[in-house]
């Protein structure tokens, strides 16, 4: 996000350098700095009772390949709520315990990337107006359907699998 005007008095912002920040956009009205940053989002690799990955595809992502749940953070809500919310939400399963993996800057959308693993027992799917098709895969056929260009789900099932050392 990139601030051009202060979002309290509305005026556009100068520069001022501020200690070891360097040269930041400031309301001189308001004194007040304004510093650009990513939108935060969760990437939550889901896995099930049986170790199947779940997988969905939303074909405003791709029309050919499957990803991992992921989502915008929510103002007011924590990382581990916003897993939970974005799970239940896309797909209809409840998490009963989750895992921080690491963090990721998708630099095409400007995101920093929070990337979990979700447990749950597996129930059926509830109808997502933001999921095109779902889908339980075994962990050595996740590389046939995965999305690994201009998207981070094949990065994130890669570290996970290798934390889990699956």
């Amino acid at each position: 996000m990139k601030f051009i005007y202060c979002p309290i008095c509305g005026k556009e912002l100068d520069e001022k350098s501020i200690g070891d920040e360097g040269l930041v956009r400031y309301c001189i009205d308001c004194d007040k700095p304004y510093f650009d940053g990513p939108a935060s989002c969760v990437e939550v690799l889901v896995i099930n009772e049986n170790n199947q990955i779940l997988l969905l595809k939303q074909n405003y992502i791709s029309k050919t390949h499957w990803g991992v749940v992921s989502g915008y953070v929510s103002n007011g809500e924590t990382l581990e709520e916003t897993v939970i919310r974005e799970v239940l939400e896309e797909t209809g399963q409840q998490v009963e315990k989750m895992l921080y993996v690491e963090s990721y800057y998708f630099k095409p959308n400007e995101l920093i990337m929070a990337g979990f693993i979700a447990f749950v027992k597996a129930k059926p799917f509830n109808n997502s107006n933001e999921v095109d098709d779902i889908m339980w895969c075994e962990i050595d056929e996740v590389n046939k359907y995965i999305a690994r260009v201009n998207n981070m789900s094949g990065i994130h099932f890669d570290n996970s699998m290798k934390l889990l050392n699956l």
